[in-house]
């Protein structure tokens, strides 16, 4: 009997992967199966669930700027930043973006989940301790596990708690993380509370801005800036290019020492390629614009307040936005699906977040308010999602 025979009688033949067959019936069972749906160039869907907060994504100074960029120093960085992979634009960017946000130094990187990678991984290691909101992004999770120190996950915007932590562990060198503004109900950080308990303890403070960059504090400067707390030489921030901005990448911000640092010691920078030119040229064009027109941070909060009291007016349970992000309870996970879908069908793109992604279990519609909204697209988009909304909401 030959080899073919053998395997016949055997029974069907076993792969590697195999196994990723019994993943997807799991994921399918339980309603998680995620799908890639590719957008448009043109697109007639009012948009209220990307994160353009100031709309400068299609603003034709960033997309001439990076298109410039693109043609002057290439389509790619050509390596990474140590080597090739840094040109006079990056450099131009870091001491802008310093300078705006009131920081001493910044780095740039090819995305803000590198940007926090390189943070905690630099800043931590074996031996400290990493203090960490409940409820920060994927990326703090996964730069606390990565960095090799001991993780203590804290209840939610909860300096006592932080306290607590940090007093179980006298002089030891320790990070307290935070997200600045939480991207699932938009909610603001305790900011001061938390740099409090860290000078108490001796610890270092680092906060994501990505959702309060461009947004918060004076002409969108962002949380920390707002907080009186850029610059100080024991904060350090990390924000993303990619939303107030409307670009791609991301930034690391604090003392000047701390960068160096992470120049000669995070992973996700030295060992990555550098953020393409073009990213970098529509960063900074976005940059500038907001220091020249430094009412469109006001203007995305001032939508968001409107889209909140317009729908707890008409009867739904949202979260109170503290910057651009607002939520919107749904009953359940199978109905928040539906409505956002009822939503796409009628012309309105909407988030949905539900379980697992959301760490308390509550499902809900994630509208993304946006600068360049105008007073009638802000009328259609609640009149849709009241339209939509699912029975017994």
């Amino acid at each position: 009997m030959s080899q073919a025979d053998d395997a016949r009688a055997e029974g069907p033949r076993r792969t590697a992967f195999d196994w990723t067959d019994a993943e997807a019936r799991r994921r399918a069972e339980a309603g998680l199966v995620r799908v890639l749906r590719p957008r448009p160039a043109d697109s007639d869907l009012l948009d209220l669930a990307s994160n353009d907060y100031l709309g400068l994504t299609r603003r034709p100074e960033v997309t001439g700027a990076a298109a410039e960029a693109a043609r002057r120093w290439g389509a790619g960085a050509t390596g990474s930043r140590l080597v090739t992979g840094t040109t006079e634009l990056h450099t131009l960017l870091e001491r802008e973006l310093a300078a705006f946000t009131g920081f001493e130094a910044a780095l740039v990187l090819s995305s803000g989940y590198a940007a926090n990678l390189a943070a905690l991984t630099a800043l931590g290691g074996p031996g400290s301790l990493i203090v960490s909101d409940a409820s920060n992004h994927a990326s703090i999770v996964d730069g606390c596990r990565l960095a090799r120190a001991e993780a203590a996950v804290v209840p939610h915007a909860d300096p006592e708690a932080v306290a607590k932590t940090l007093d179980a562990h006298p002089g030891r060198r320790a990070l307290v993380v935070s997200d600045s503004v939480f991207s699932v109900d938009g909610d603001r950080a305790p900011l001061a509370a938390l740099a409090h308990a860290c000078r108490a303890h001796g610890a270092g403070l680092v906060v994501d801005d990505a959702h309060g960059f461009g947004v918060l504090g004076d002409g969108g400067r962002g949380a920390l800036h707002e907080a009186g707390l850029a610059g100080d030489e024991d904060v350090v921030a990390t924000l993303t290019l990619s939303k107030s901005l409307g670009s791609q990448g991301g930034a690391v911000l604090g003392p000047a020492r701390v960068i160096e640092h992470l120049v000669n010691a995070a992973r996700t920078f030295i060992f990555d390629t550098g953020l393409a030119p073009a990213a970098v040229g529509g960063a900074l064009a976005s940059l500038r614009l907001i220091a020249a027109e430094p009412a469109l941070p006001a203007r995305a909060g001032t939508v968001a307040t409107t889209l909140y009291e317009l729908l707890t007016a008409a009867g739904l349970t949202a979260a109170r936005p503290d910057a651009a992000v607002v939520s919107v309870r749904a009953p359940s996970p199978e109905a928040a699906l539906r409505w956002a879908a009822d939503c796409r069908e009628q012309g309105l793109a909407v988030g949905c977040f539900r379980p697992p992604s959301v760490p308390d279990g509550i499902s809900r519609l994630r509208l993304t308010a946006r600068a360049d909204l105008t007073e009638a697209e802000i009328r259609r988009a609640v009149a849709t999602i009241l339209r939509t909304a699912p029975q017994g909401r």
